[in-house]
């Protein structure tokens, strides 16, 4: 079954399993997707090229270094302050993520620090952009890393 973005059943599977683990070789990945390791690496090489694999991450434990506190900012943009926003947002460490939304907020930002005091410092450097309304996360009861590429289909 081919895809609208060109990939098939192998592919799907393929990234699966390097979603839920990036360092698998490509023997093992093959014996997973039941291809041979020259196709299996043809095949990361390929998705790699279409840029559907981006990169390859290590899954860092913050809390152990002292990142303990993970927030979620939302922030309001004027129209005059969407671009110097832009500019500024790089420059901000503790953000992770950043989204721009629809609706009454412009943008929703992932934020992880160490203290209290650092969230605090990071919204008063939010305050000439717009209006931030901070949520501090209390648990992460599910974080997927394992994406499920294959749809109702089990994985085999």
């Amino acid at each position: 079954m081919l895809q609208h973005n060109g990939t098939d059943r192998i592919d799907r599977k393929l990234l699966q399993e390097l979603s839920s683990d990036a360092r698998l070789s490509v023997a093992e990945l093959g014996r997973r997707i039941k291809l041979s390791p020259s196709a299996t690496s043809e095949r990361v090489r390929r998705l790699e090229s279409l840029e559907l694999i981006r990169g390859y991450r290590a899954d860092i434990n913050l809390q152990a270094l002292g990142f303990s506190i993970t927030a979620f900012v939302r922030l309001t943009c004027d129209g005059n302050k969407y671009r110097p926003f832009l500019k500024f947002l790089p420059t901000l460490a503790a953000v992770q993520e950043c989204h721009h939304l629809t609706g009454g907020d412009a943008f929703l930002l992932k934020v992880i620090l160490s203290s209290v005091a650092q969230l605090e410092d990071l919204i008063e450097k939010l305050l000439p952009y717009g209006s931030p309304t901070t949520s501090m996360v209390l648990s992460t009861p599910l974080e997927r890393k394992k994406l499920s590429l294959l749809g109702n289909e089990q994985s085999e």
